[in-house]
């Protein structure tokens, strides 16, 4: 079991498996992209799965694939058929842009995925092409009925940008109305490589709850693991739900339960501070698994406490690409 130096018992990973996207979403990166990794530095899907071994074996029971685009990757089912017959891991889920997820849907179903994460910050044609820069709302919006259509729950990440995308909070809170999936609305992070300059939060966790009450007034809150990043809420007569993740305010570090590897191995042990350690070599040329589980006992018996203390031991890290940081 890894358990860190504030006593928090760490048993979540996300788990990055390529560091590039087929979008080039405005708050992520710029438009003509960042400077990919060289496929020769990513994990290979051998090392991935002996990673989700070793952290299975270490107590780790949810895995969440991110990337960039996972489904960019042409081997990730699998590694995803290996994680699903790992005993002890008790969930598999992934973050997606859902351009590409289509064709695997069926299987994921088969394979016992418990939930996708689509981020989609715009519930309209024309407002989606302008943050993500491509036309593929079509693709995204049908592939999303399908998810829903599956047994696989859905959750839609919605990162509220002033200027951008203010109008479609209220045609999103209508979505889950219609339909069973839980909206989270998330503020702005700084991980945007470089694209732009970030000085201050517009919309924090407190003004997207007041925006969406001043037409919502009758919500509840709903119970929630002490885990939880996101503040949960449901709607009399609306069929699915909305929360809010304080992603700038961090709010919920007191109770950290997760690790991040970036898609070249970095481990990061928490999101505003940096690599701690590199998984890379130990997994590519180490034949003993007692040095890879003790490279990730080191890492967690130093975490910090939470985001801000680790931005002052770290230093500044913003100006990231979160598709190259993991999500």
């Amino acid at each position: 079991m890894l358990i860190d130096n504030h006593n928090r018992v760490i048993n979540y990973v996300r788990l990055a498996v390529t560091d590039r996207c087929n979008l080039r979403c405005n708050y992520c990166m710029p438009e003509e992209g960042i400077a990919f990794a060289r496929k020769d530095h990513l994990l290979s899907i051998p090392e991935l799965k002996r990673l989700s071994r070793l952290l299975v074996a270490k107590g780790v029971d949810k895995i969440r694939i991110t990337g960039g685009e996972p489904f960019v990757r042409k081997d990730l089912m699998s590694l995803l058929e290996y994680q699903a017959s790992l005993e002890g891991l008790r969930e598999i889920s992934i973050t997606t842009n859902a351009t590409l997820i289509g064709p695997h849907i069926g299987t994921l179903e088969k394979l016992g995925i418990r939930s996708v994460n689509l981020s989609l910050d715009a519930i309209r044609p024309d407002t989606f092409a302008r943050i993500t820069r491509r036309d593929h709302f079509h693709t995204v919006y049908g592939n999303l009925m399908r998810l829903i259509d599956s047994k696989i729950d859905v959750r839609i990440n919605f990162i509220v940008l002033k200027g951008q995308n203010e109008e479609d909070i209220y045609p999103m809170i209508e979505f889950q109305k219609e339909y069973p999936v839980s909206v989270r609305f998330l503020e702005e992070m700084p991980f945007n490589g470089g694209s732009r300059d970030f000085t201050k939060l517009h919309w924090d966790h407190r003004r997207i709850l007041e925006h969406i009450s001043e037409r919502y007034p009758d919500f509840e809150k709903l119970p929630a693991p002490l885990t939880s990043t996101s503040v949960n809420y449901k709607i009399p007569g609306h069929r699915g739900s909305f929360g809010i993740i304080p992603s700038f305010s961090r709010t919920f570090c007191g109770s950290c339960n997760r690790l991040r590897v970036t898609a070249t191995g970095d481990l990061i042990t928490c999101l505003y501070g940096k690599p701690v350690a590199n998984l890379r070599s130990p997994l590519r040329f180490a034949g003993e698994d007692r040095i890879v589980e003790d490279i990730l006992v080191q890492a967690v018996g130093s975490r910090a406490r939470d985001g801000f203390e680790a931005q002052d031991q770290f230093g500044p890290i913003f100006g990231s690409s979160m598709t190259s940081i993991g999500g």
